[in-house]
């Protein structure tokens, strides 16, 4: 018999007596609007308004968390559907859906497993759980569930209650899209600058990206004044498309200028195609510095990711190419690299810079310290391997009594799967709500206190971090 698909009313929350506390406490935040502020979901999928595909091209194919455990235990790419380089036809999508259903129990005790019941159950109205017993009567049902109108990305944008979302865009980006949701959708979905793929200069296709970001900015960018007057350009549209924000994914978090010449020898040299290893880092952790300042000049925030060692496996990237879930994070320092950033601008009004990590041993040991005395710097919450309930626990746990609350970011999704992010979003205010109950049961915390508090976790604090 096909075993019932019921998310516990409880799931996430403490045990004992501080779960009725954080009970109330949830009831307070659950259905306030959702504020999205980083994500990468594909602007293309608003400005379309188009049904989504079928379920496997939906929930499995893009969703990293989920083909990489199946990865873990034997599945090939290619009959999870991931797309090759050479065009080579994969795993047709019932078969993918197949593959991923009859794999269920491998999700067990992990946040993957928490997000999908929420998206099943809440989202698409799903009474059985995934199996390969029940596989092809879950493809069917969410088939026809993809094809209503209300299920339509802009309708889900109404459902989720999703206030503003921003995605993530390359420099180079012409921001059509863009313009066409600023029209339909004023100040809902937003841009995110991501110059990433124009500071490494040792990545295949520089050269010719450096080209295209001049283009775009109608700037010659054959020299360094150049090549800087453009990111400035650039930067100039974003905003003027609504942009809030910067978004910065980086080995290091190492931001460490250069003088102006030993900066333009290696732009030369890497348009040449002559770059060393150690250049490249370097202008990486220049860039980083000159990005903060064109921050601080005109007030996008600058969030910087850095810290994951990115496509592990070069036969995956080869056959599959980037980003396809073969990422492992390193041990990250930021106290001696973020120096120069910190003492030009650590105290600037108008700057500000979220810090994200998947190393949460810097958490209480550097990134704590650094927002409890910079003005400038916010924690950003729990990142991709760490957003889950026990990650995020860790994460209060750990910055609360150097930083505060009230030097953190708020709840960004960070998901290029639409559909998880109510799920995403509830779990951070579960996890919240049990951290303060648990306050409140030690009499650490007045209820009235954790009240005001997780309003304030929930959707204050990210509109004060972004919205300047």
């Amino acid at each position: 018999m096909p075993k019932a698909l019921q998310p516990h009313p409880d799931r996430a929350l403490p045990a004992g007596e501080a779960r009725d506390v954080a009970r109330r406490i949830h009831a307070s935040t659950k259905d306030l609007p959702l504020l999205c502020f980083h994500g990468h979901v594909d602007a293309g999928l608003f400005a379309t308004d188009e049904a989504f595909g079928d379920p496997a091209e939906l929930l499995v194919v893009p969703d990293h968390y989920v083909t990489r455990m199946l990865v873990s235990q034997g599945v090939s790419p290619d009959r999870l559907g991931l797309p090759r380089r050479d065009g080579l036809r994969t795993a047709e999508p019932r078969d993918i859906w197949r593959e991923f259903c009859s794999h269920w129990q491998l999700f067990l005790g992990t946040p993957s497993r928490y997000w999908l019941e929420h998206e099943f159950a809440e989202v698409l109205g799903l009474k059985v759980a995934p199996s390969a017993e029940t596989a092809d009567e879950l493809y069917d049902e969410i088939s026809a569930r993809l094809a209503e109108p209300e299920f339509r990305p802009r309708a889900l944008l109404d459902r989720f209650r999703i206030e503003v979302i921003a995605t993530t865009d390359a420099a180079t980006d012409d921001l059509a899209q863009h313009a066409k949701l600023a029209a339909d959708l004023p100040g809902r979905v937003i841009p995110t600058f991501r110059p990433d793929a124009v500071v490494h200069v040792d990545r295949p296709g520089w050269s010719e990206l450096v080209v295209d970001l001049g283009v775009r900015a109608g700037i010659d960018t054959s020299s360094y004044a150049g090549y800087l007057e453009a990111l400035r350009q650039r930067r100039q549209a974003f905003l003027a498309a609504g942009a809030l924000a910067t978004d910065h994914g980086h080995l290091s978090a190492s931001a460490t200028p250069l003088d102006e010449s030993a900066a333009a020898r290696i732009y030369e040299t890497a348009l040449r195609g002559e770059v060393s290893t150690e250049d490249a880092a370097a202008f990486a952790g220049h860039m980083l510095f000159q990005m903060a300042a064109m921050s601080a000049e005109d007030g996008l925030v600058m969030q910087l990711h850095p810290g994951v060692l990115r496509d592990h496996h070069s036969g995956i990237h080869g056959t599959y190419g980037p980003d396809q879930g073969h990422d492992i994070p390193v041990a990250t320092e930021f106290t001696r690299s973020l120096r120069p950033v910190l003492e030009k601008f650590g105290h600037a009004e108008g700057f500000r810079l979220v810090l994200f990590t998947v190393d949460e041993t810097a958490y209480s040991r550097e990134l704590a310290p650094i927002a409890g005395v910079y003005p400038s710097v916010r924690l950003g919450a729990p990142w991709w391997f760490l957003d889950s309930p026990d990650g995020m626990r860790r994460f209060r746990e750990l910055v609360t009594e150097t930083a505060g609350f009230y030097n953190t970011s708020g709840f960004v999704d960070d998901t290029r799967a639409f559909l998880s992010i109510p799920a995403r979003h509830d779990l951070s205010r579960r996890i919240d709500a049990g951290y303060l109950a648990n306050l409140v049961v030690e009499h650490r915390l007045e209820e009235d206190d954790a009240f005001q508090l997780a309003q304030d976790l929930a959707y204050n604090l990210a509109r004060s971090t972004y919205v300047r």
